[in-house]
């Protein structure tokens, strides 16, 4: 509904103002048409009358707000506005506070990513709260909710109107597909089970790498960020992929992540895998990034992702994250993007100084920019009809981000010269220098673009049409290209950005009617001097004008003469490979080619722990085979890589890595139980999960628990082949004095020939006689709502007394009668969609276990289960047939052990987050069942028992 200031404003701009000066009847290269200066004027009449708040809004959510686009011929708001009346936003603010959070909630908003570092809440708002929200003082922006977009190249044309599979489809789809890969499985011997291999594998030469160097990613953690692992369990069971390392609510919604770890898997089989999801919010990318190295660990971190509002000028909160992790040592690959190159002809970006047309605009303010500069005025840039269908176009411009004093707008006009879609943020000091917007859903004849500068000094632009390409017109327009669309932490200085080149087919359809033939690759054969590029790959160079802090890298030129100039990309790998992930066979864009190159990667680190990541860049780029045009370019780098070079470079051994495995204890007295004054046996496990020897290998194994002493101290593993485990005894005495279910810890530092030497492991051995008796404890209170899609999830708390320490926890959810109906009140959990949910228990002490991650799929509901870490099956193996889901499971993380190392009593808490849309349900009933510890027997047990400890030979299990 158009609202009365609205009303009065259109009344006194709209098709009775006559055109400002220059305006045309019709569209011509140098000027607007009247309908178009009307519109404008109109919206830049919203843009000079807003308050203080709404200076902070998106100019988008604000016209819709105020429902001047509905009065304007043509015009689209571009607020993506739902049935409901809600819009998707990114709250930037100074802090993120639980008043911010509760303050939002009694707005009606749902709460979908938060993320405490950078001060940013993703949340879905009804569209009439915008304003409030933001005349928070605490609240710096309200923003449409910043976009992203893999480097997947789709086989089916953006204009094809794709068949959407509901949440209900994919579960069944991706049940059916687990179920016959568990049947499959169960019919084959491991020996005959055949899984696909990417055709990299061959092209890159990593087969003949392995064979060569004896290196397999042993040693090695590589994690990949992308949309999803929808299909990770359907993958483990046909052998595709091993363990992944998935951080806790970060799985995602997709499967390219599937398909990329498999990549990886295919070259470095032995690397360890991890992954998180990129799509939950820009700010949630940015965290997930970080939490990859500096809690999962990860050594080689790959992404396939861009955020639109990513600077291609200074290096934002998503290349910051990029900037930590290289800095800590670790190796980030991002795909370059499939936004085209000017090579080829397939691009749609322009960068270069603005130009002032001298045209006018609006009835305010305003001068439109001229895109032919010395050779003419045009003010359009021409969008080709055939890549002009919901493409995302973005303006930057070289401020500061958040510190833009200087105001530019962008403008989408149709053939008729109407304006179809625009962005009018204000920038007057405190905001970042960008605007975007987006085409028709279904495109549009002869659109062009239009860059107004409302007010300030002239700055470097770059406008960029997200895989759409500026082309001539009909009507005479000429399209002005040029190169550098590789934007964002891609062009991180130390990350790497890829390039792709295909393996083997090529990929199958003209990017639009009328291109050239798309290249095929080498395979069965490698690549060579002879492959191309994909025409679709991104070019750079990435010019650079701010430091990550805003410190102006050439202070006071921020032209084309300025900043710095950052050569991206840096190599070129390969796409078009087969994956075992339904829809990525094959998997082209350079989504495939960076897992290929983050592969090899690992490669050259199992081969070479603790490379300098100066040398890895080294070596990648020294030993590229150029293609393309002779010497570097701007859009294949220094070429593609082949992982026999690399490794020839670097030089390359088969390292072994000997690891200290669970220990036996046998109590000297013959208890089943390691009581305070006890002398034992434990016996130590040592694998080798190496590629090479472990040779003079020995365990130094202490414990820093007072009192408790370990004899021998070291002792001689001698020589462990790969796969190979040794044993050795030792003795240790538990003082009388250690405090019942106190654990004793064992640290076992195993030393050997090879770089990964030491490696340390730490063991906690319960102390005293597990009690057979659980005490309960249940969860009392009234039921509580589950958030639908919210990181802020529910939680119950359980009290306990009386434990002490525990010898055993288990966790059950309860419910009387059990059923799959989502709203039924007698059961433990009721929910629509438990492998929404992610649920997770807290101890006293902060330790945390994860129950249940995103399992079950589209079954219904909690009833009657206990999760256990002995029991038979694990919870992740369930899927939707098995709702209600009853039973005994074992919970995705062990509960005993890692939540009982100290005093159970305490408030616990059981936390449960809907991490997907469009479900809902509650806690109900839960509880804890502990065993504590009986008390030894007081008096006549054995004295002066002898130790028995094992100085032979290492004896093979």
């Amino acid at each position: 509904m158009l609202t009365a200031g609205a009303a009065a404003l259109l009344a006194a701009l709209g098709l009775v103002s006559p055109p400002a000066a220059g305006a045309a009847t019709a569209s011509t290269p140098d000027a607007f048409t009247e309908t178009a200066q009307q519109q404008i004027a109109a919206l830049q009449a919203v843009k000079a009358g807003r308050s203080a708040a709404e200076s902070k809004v998106d100019s988008k959510l604000l016209v819709a707000e105020k429902g001047v686009a509905k009065q304007l011929n043509a015009l689209q708001s571009g607020a993506a506005v739902s049935s409901a009346g809600t819009v998707l936003v990114d709250i930037r603010a100074s802090k993120v506070s639980p008043d911010l959070i509760g303050s939002l909630t009694k707005a009606g908003a749902g709460i979908r990513a938060v993320s405490d570092r950078y001060g940013s809440v993703r949340a879905e708002v009804p569209l009439n709260q915008v304003t409030a929200i933001a005349a928070r003082g605490d609240v710096q922006r309200v923003e449409q909710a910043d976009q992203a977009m893999t480097a997947r190249e789709l086989a089916t044309p953006a204009t094809t109107p794709a068949k959407t599979e509901t949440k209900q489809q994919k579960a069944d789809r991706i049940a059916g597909e687990l179920q016959k890969a568990v049947a499959a499985k169960s019919q084959r011997s491991a020996a005959a089970a055949a899984t696909l291999t990417s055709e990299g594998d061959r092209a890159h030469n990593a087969d003949i790498a392995r064979q060569q160097f004896g290196v397999t990613g042993v040693g090695v953690k590589a994690c990949a960020l992308s949309d999803g692992v929808d299909s990770l369990a359907a993958s483990q069971a046909k052998g595709e992929l091993p363990n992944v390392d998935v951080i806790a609510g970060q799985e995602g919604d997709g499967d390219e992540g599937t398909a990329m770890l498999e990549i990886i898997h295919d070259l470095a089989p032995n690397a360890a895998l991890g992954f998180a999801s990129a799509f939950n919010s820009d700010a949630s990318f940015a965290d997930n990034i970080r939490k990859l190295r500096f809690e999962s660990h990860c050594d080689v971190i790959v992404d396939d992702v861009i955020y639109f509002k990513e600077s291609p000028f200074q290096d934002w909160i998503i290349a910051q994250a990029v900037n930590d992790v290289t800095a800590d040592g670790a190796l980030y690959f991002s795909s370059a993007g499939n936004e085209g190159n000017v090579a080829d002809g397939t691009a749609g970006h322009w960068e270069g100084d603005f130009v002032d047309s001298g045209k006018s605009v609006g009835k305010f303010a305003g001068v439109a920019h001229n895109f032919a500069g010395a050779a003419g005025n045009q003010i359009y840039e021409p969008v080709s009809d055939a890549s002009s269908a919901g493409v995302p176009v973005t303006l930057h411009w070289s401020d500061p981000i958040g510190h833009s004093a200087n105001d530019y707008d962008l403008y989408l006009l149709n053939a008729a010269g109407a304006v179809v879609s625009f962005s009018q943020n204000v920038q007057d000091g405190t905001q970042d220098p960008y605007e975007i917007l987006q085409t028709p859903l279904f495109g549009g004849t002869g659109l062009r673009l239009a860059v107004v500068k409302f007010s300030g000094q002239n700055r470097y632009l770059s406008l960029s049409a997200l895989r759409g390409r500026f082309k001539d017109s009909a009507d005479g327009l000429k399209a002005y290209n040029t190169p550098g669309v590789t934007v964002g932490h891609s062009a991180a200085r130390d990350a790497f950005s890829v390039a792709a080149t295909p393996a083997a087919a090529a990929f199958g359809r003209p990017l639009e009617p009328g291109d050239p033939a798309n290249p095929t690759g080498p395979y069965p054969n490698a690549f060579s001097g002879s492959s191309k590029a994909e025409r679709f790959t991104s070019d750079g160079p990435r010019r650079v004008f701010y430091e990550a802090d805003g410190t102006p890298i050439t202070p006071g030129n921020v032209s084309s003469t300025g900043g710095e100039v950052r050569n991206k990309p840096e190599i070129t790998a390969a796409d078009g490979v087969k994956t075992s992930v339904t829809g990525f066979n094959p998997f082209f864009g350079t989504s495939a080619a960076a897992p290929h190159a983050a592969a090899i990667a690992s490669l050259v680190l199992s081969g070479n722990p603790g490379l300098p990541p100066s040398e890895v860049r080294e070596a990648l780029i020294n030993t590229a085979i150029d293609i393309e045009t002779p010497g570097r370019d701007n859009f294949t780098g220094a070429g593609v890589i082949l992982a026999d070079k690399v490794l020839a470079y670097t030089g390359a051994s088969p390292q072994p890595l000997a690891v200290a495995k669970q220990p036996t204890v046998t109590p000297a007295d013959g208890g089943s139980a390691l009581d305070p004054g006890d002398t034992a046996k434990v016996t130590l496990p040592v694998t080798n999960e190496g590629d090479g020897t472990a040779v003079s290998t020995s365990v130094v194994l202490s414990s820093p628990t007072p009192g408790v002493t370990v004899a021998p101290r070291s002792k001689s593993y001698g020589t462990i082949s790969p796969g190979q485990t040794g044993v050795n005894d030792f003795t240790i005495t538990v003082p009388a004095t250690q405090q019942l279910g106190a654990p004793v810890v064992l640290n076992a530092r195993v030393t050997f020939a090879g770089a990964h030497s030491p490696t340390t492991t730490s063991f906690s051995l319960p102390v005293g006689t597990p009690s057979p008796v659980a005490q309960d404890f249940a969860y009392a209170g009234a039921p509580v709502a589950i958030p639908d899609n919210s990181p802020v999830g529910a939680s119950v708390t359980i009290p306990v007394t009386g434990v002490g320490r525990a010898s055993k926890v288990t966790f059950s959810v309860d419910g009387a009668t059990c059923s799959t109906d989502p709203n039924s009140t007698t059961v433990g959990l009721n929910h629509s969609y438990v492998g929404d949910l992610v649920g997770t228990l807290t101890a006293p002490s902060g330790a945390k276990a994860t129950v249940f991650q995103r399992n079950g799929s589209s079954g219904k509901n909690l009833c009657k289960v206990v999760f256990a870490d002995d029991a038979a099956a694990a919870f992740s193996t369930v899927t939707s047939a098995n709702a209600p889901f009853t039973g005994t499971w074992r919970p995705t993380q062990a509960l005993t052990g890692g939540l009982t190392g100290a005093a159970v009593d305490g408030t616990w808490t059981f936390a449960v987050v809907d991490a997907a849309g469009g479900d809902a349900g509650s806690i109900r009933s839960v509880a804890l069942h502990i065993n504590g510890f009986v008390q030894p027997p007081a008096a006549g047990a054995p004295s002066n028992v002898r130790g028995y400890t094992n100085n032979g030979p290492v004896h093979p299990l």
